[in-house]
């Protein structure tokens, strides 16, 4: 009798998984694909077939357009250096194509992009930024080229957790990479929850790496030469303060190019590590080295006041290797309080007991 329960158990579960599959969206979610685009196909039309998930992979060539993604979960390939997207004669119909931009990502105050990866390929000659996201989460760009981009290479605003790794931004009229709470409006500085700046190489540029009225992230690694400016940490009066934060064990050497005033700031030359206006930032295992100029902010690390006034406070530079930068190694122009100078190794601060 137990036998023949058992049996009829089986055959009625059997029967039951085939009425499942039977029923709508019972069936698996499709596997992703890949969207393989060629120069002269549209990428935006690759893009708008494509399903979260799926990858958009761009053969060598030159692409004339701008893209806009909105989708969470697409990855946008390229097979290295040779995959070139420049700017169209024309911009393209798009929000990206009217903001300037190369690559936008983009999501909306009630819903943010998610988990969009930009890999392998040179983005060039676009008026505003070469790739921008707004209001992301994860969007992830790596061992990409962004040059020669009217405003900033690569950068991102109202985001959070952006992963920026192993990519070259170079001869971008504003910064390399550039990383900012908002920038249309004033505000206190927002969180951005991990946030990952590392191993790129930044040349060439205004500024190597901005990071501004923003918290908790990472900038480490990287190797910032030929700019006016290597790495400025930027905050104001507004609350939260800009800060909380770790720039670690980057290469920041002959940033000796002239920048000139802007309505915000003097000249721009000569400056290694710049914080102006920040708190609980640590500052520690960098190599800087070369840094010269007359600017205010010209040295090898320098704390100096915001635009409106406000001291650093409470941050940490220690162990960091400094050589060759005038006017000083290290200068602590502000002399905001509790900032603290520890194990650094160097020949010339300002003042005096901060090497």
């Amino acid at each position: 009798m137990r036998t023949l329960t058992l049996r009829s158990l089986a055959v009625l579960t059997a029967a039951l998984a085939i009425e499942l599959t039977q029923l709508p969206g019972a069936h698996a979610a499709p596997a992703p694909t890949v969207h393989t685009v060629k120069p002269g196909q549209s990428i935006q039309a690759a893009v708008k077939a494509a399903r979260p998930g799926d990858t958009i992979q761009l053969r060598a060539g030159v692409y004339r357009e701008n893209v806009q993604i909105t989708k969470d979960r697409l990855t946008l390939r390229g097979v290295g250096r040779t995959t070139v997207l420049t700017a169209p004669a024309k911009a393209s119909a798009n929000a990206c194509g009217r903001a300037g931009h190369g690559v936008c990502v983009t999501g909306t105050a009630q819903r943010r992009v998610k988990n969009v990866h930009i890999r392998s390929l040179t983005v060039t000659g676009f008026p505003k930024n070469g790739i921008w996201g707004s209001r992301t989460v994860r969007m992830d760009v790596r061992n990409t080229l962004a040059e020669k981009n009217g405003q900033q290479g690569i950068g991102q605003q109202l985001s959070t957790r952006g992963v920026f790794v192993r990519n070259v931004s170079r001869n971008n009229k504003e910064s390399g990479i550039f990383l900012a709470n908002t920038v249309d409006a004033e505000g206190g500085a927002t969180d951005a929850k991990g946030t990952w700046v590392a191993e790129n190489r930044l040349t060439g540029n205004r500024i190597g790496v901005v990071v501004r009225r923003l918290r908790n992230l990472t900038v480490e690694q990287n190797t910032v030469t030929g700019n006016c400016g290597g790495v400025f940490v930027v905050g104001d009066e507004s609350k939260p303060r800009a800060g909380n934060l770790t720039v670690a064990h980057n290469a920041v050497q002959g940033n000796n190019s002239y920048c000139a005033p802007n309505a915000r700031l003097p000249f721009i030359q000569g400056a290694g590590i710049v914080l102006t206006g920040a708190e609980t930032t640590r500052v520690t295992g960098n190599q800087v080295h070369d840094n010269v100029g007359t600017s205010p902010m010209s040295g090898g690390i320098v704390l100096f006041k915001s635009v409106v006034g406000i001291a650093n406070s409470k941050n940490a530079i220690s162990r960091n290797v400094l050589t060759g930068n005038k006017p000083a190694d290290v200068a602590d122009r502000d002399n905001g309080p509790g900032n603290t100078f520890t194990g650094n190794v160097c020949t010339l601060s300002v003042p005096t007991g901060r090497c």
